[in-house]
């Protein structure tokens, strides 16, 4: 049995690999978001992500259709009590900002969509400057104080704002972050480590980073000259054959075939060992593509393999 991990100081016990939402209704139709739904709930997993905004960039989407299609699934296999669902506020084009007013109405639109009367885990997706960290905070206790929301986290923030949202909640007993979703991956490494990981230490936050296969590339599938297709292959250009990219293929190819492992499971794991990770997410468009990433749960690399990944990815 895979022991859960805890979201910082909530109460929420999650699975170490967080399934990312983001495919639903857009490069997974709906057979295929319940067939991974399905397996990765099979195989133990417990924590779902994704976005109120999901997926509103595909032409003939409105944002939304990632919660409606988990929304139905929950429905259809009655387990809403087994899963840890995260969602996120902010982008969806009609709730657009952080102003309190849009915080609890796109709640309410994400309630209704997933199908349930409370989000275990409510992120704002990306910080809004002009709206001051007193309204924003303010507007999420009250969901957590209605029983709309049991904890709530951010993402895309800076270190300067992230901290003075935590001193806020402290000195005035309100809700307060628990966790941290940063763009963070071997080849990525600058958008988290530094000030931002500082503060989320320091304040007991659990980071659960985004692209943590850096959109496909620590698959390992994307070589130079290799011909990929998929919808996201455009964004791991400037990985492929760039020298840090590079080194961090033959590491991972190295360790991989030593512990007979795939090379995405190494690129997790080496994630999911960092300080103050607790899960990273990754997404899976169809099944096949789930026991690689699944595998992180019972993969424990050496401090050898751990150290030769951080050198090489440095």
């Amino acid at each position: 049995m895979t022991s859960l991990r805890t979201l910082g100081a909530s109460d929420l016990e999650v699975f170490p690999l967080s399934l990312g939402g983001n495919v639903f209704g857009w490069t997974a139709d709906r057979a295929a978001s319940f067939a991974v739904l399905d397996a990765y709930t099979a195989a133990g997993g417990n924590f779902i992500d994704t976005a109120d905004a999901y997926s509103a960039w595909v032409e003939g989407n409105r944002g939304g259709e990632s919660e409606t299609l988990i929304g139905q699934w929950l429905a259809e296999r009655g387990n809403r009590a087994d899963v840890v669902v995260a969602t996120k506020v902010g982008s969806h084009p009609e709730y657009k900002g952080l102003s309190a007013a849009t915080v609890k109405g796109a709640a309410d639109a994400s309630l209704r969509r997933l199908g349930t009367d409370y989000i275990d885990l409510y992120y704002t997706h990306f910080d809004d400057p002009s709206v001051p960290v007193e309204e924003i905070i303010g507007a999420l206790d009250e969901l957590v104080r209605a029983g709309k929301v049991r904890a709530i986290a951010a993402s895309n923030i800076s270190p300067e704002r992230l901290q003075e949202s935590l001193d806020f909640s402290d000195r005035e007993g309100l809700a307060r972050y628990v966790a941290l979703q940063p763009h963070y991956n071997l080849v990525s490494r600058a958008t988290y480590e530094g000030p931002l990981q500082e503060v989320a230490s320091r304040s007991g936050l659990a980071a659960v980073p985004y692209f943590a296969l850096a959109s496909g590339f620590l698959t390992g599938k994307y070589r130079p000259g290799a011909q990929v297709e998929s919808a996201r292959s455009g964004r791991v250009e400037e990985y492929v054959g760039s020298e840090r990219g590079d080194r961090v293929l033959a590491a991972l190819d190295e360790i991989a075939e030593g512990r007979g492992a795939q090379v995405a499971t190494v690129a997790l794991a080496w994630l999911a060992a960092r300080p103050t990770v607790a899960a990273p997410i990754a997404s899976a468009r169809t099944v096949e593509q789930l026991p690689a990433l699944l595998a992180v749960a019972d993969l424990e690399l050496t401090d050898a393999e751990l150290g030769r990944l951080t050198a090489a990815s440095a």
